[in-house]
């Protein structure tokens, strides 16, 4: 019989959970999250391997698919969505799949994390291919649908990679070239990988879609110049960017960001490159997306 994973284990300061006032228990909470950053740094190595691989896959064109169970699917979800506007990739760049469908991200649909066939399933309808990078979430490790949905995109040639709270069964290693296992220990309300593991995926998985994103080349210093400049504070921010690298003024930013299309890394190799637009795009293509190589370094930074 195998050994229940970490995230299943009592905590021993929880034992008379139920009897805490809230204080204390809120204390408790608080002082566990320390463990978060801990296990996150522990797994910078293996974050930024994956990273790395992730840069590779969208620089040929892959995706990043996160695919993952309950709460785990839901981080992965989240994490995608917020990638378009951030780094300005198209919806379809970073994918987030949750077991049981949409209606999964509002309310738990029974039985969805143990249906191995739809794991394999979603991946035959995303098309999965080698040049994709397919990543698992599963808390414990050992989730059914994750584990099928990533022995499904190995079988692909997709590159696959699981982010964990448990140690991973040898099962899943088989299936998997990247493992991130993020060791917390147990929660405070034993089995509720909401908390501290919740925690610390969301940690990873900003980590990773961050540094790959930075590695392709969607920044600029620490500007995020692909944004898209969507509702009222994004649009000061990119018009904030435009004149601190410019020295422009409010009118002058607005009228070559309006030129540039509202693309703040266009506006920007138009203005200190001297360029068209046409000629602004076509220099920041050869150059893989990296401002600096078409400009130099910022302005607005000492």
């Amino acid at each position: 019989m195998r050994r229940a994973p970490a995230t299943e284990a009592v905590h021993p300061a929880a034992r008379a959970l139920d009897r805490m006032a809230a204080p204390a228990l809120a204390r408790l909470m608080a002082h566990e999250e320390h463990a978060v950053a801990r296990a996150a740094e522990r797994a910078a190595p293996a974050v930024a391997r994956l990273a790395q691989a992730v840069a590779q896959a969208l620089g040929a064109g892959g995706r990043l698919i996160y695919v993952g169970a309950g709460s785990s699917g839901r981080l992965g979800v989240l994490d995608a969505a917020e990638c378009p506007p951030t780094f300005g990739v198209a919806p379809g760049v970073v994918v987030g799949v949750i077991a049981g469908g949409a209606r999964a991200l509002r309310r738990a649909v029974e039985g969805a994390e143990d249906d191995v066939a739809a794991g394999a399933r979603d991946v035959r309808a995303l098309r999965v291919a080698a040049r994709d990078v397919v990543c698992g979430i599963a808390a414990s490790g050992t989730t059914p649908y994750t584990l099928a949905a990533l022995a499904a995109a190995r079988a692909r040639g997709a590159v696959t990679a699981l982010v964990c709270c448990a140690a991973a069964p040898p099962a899943a290693r088989a299936d998997v070239g990247h493992v991130i296992e993020l060791a917390v220990g147990p929660e405070v309300l034993a089995g509720s990988t909401r908390l501290k593991a919740g925690s610390v995926t969301k940690l990873v998985l900003n980590t990773l879609t961050t540094t790959a994103m930075v590695l392709a080349g969607r920044c600029y210093g620490p500007r995020m110049v692909d944004l898209v400049a969507s509702n009222r504070k994004l649009r000061a921010r990119a018009l904030a960017m435009v004149r601190g690298e410019t020295g422009l003024g409010a009118a002058a930013a607005t009228a070559l960001l309006r030129r540039a299309g509202g693309r703040v890394k266009l506006a920007l190799a138009m203005q200190r490159g001297g360029l068209s637009r046409r000629e602004a795009a076509a220099r920041l293509a050869a150059a893989g997306g990296r401002l600096r190589a078409v400009i130099g370094p910022p302005w607005s930074l000492p």
